[in-house]
């Protein structure tokens, strides 16, 4: 699973803003990412949090912190 896929599916069951390391702690505890396919998870995640605030997917709620955004964007199947 790519890690903007990753991080939209712990967002969507968590239903709350996480942290990054939260996501990035729960999506490898989930096997939603393989750090043995995914090289440099913590930079590719981050990488794939930014171009999801830039595209709508997410919403940055503070230093680190994203949640999905209410509405249409929100009900997106990954």
């Amino acid at each position: 699973m790519e890690p903007l896929d990753a991080a939209i599916t712990i967002l969507r069951d968590a239903d709350e803003p996480l942290h990054w390391t939260v996501i990035q702690d729960r999506a490898l505890r989930q096997g939603l990412i393989d750090p043995f396919v995914v090289s440099d998870v913590r930079t590719q995640l981050l990488t794939a949090l930014r171009d999801g605030v830039r595209s709508g997917v997410l919403e940055r709620k503070g230093t680190g912190v994203y949640v999905l955004p209410a509405g249409p964007a929100a009900t997106t199947d990954v």
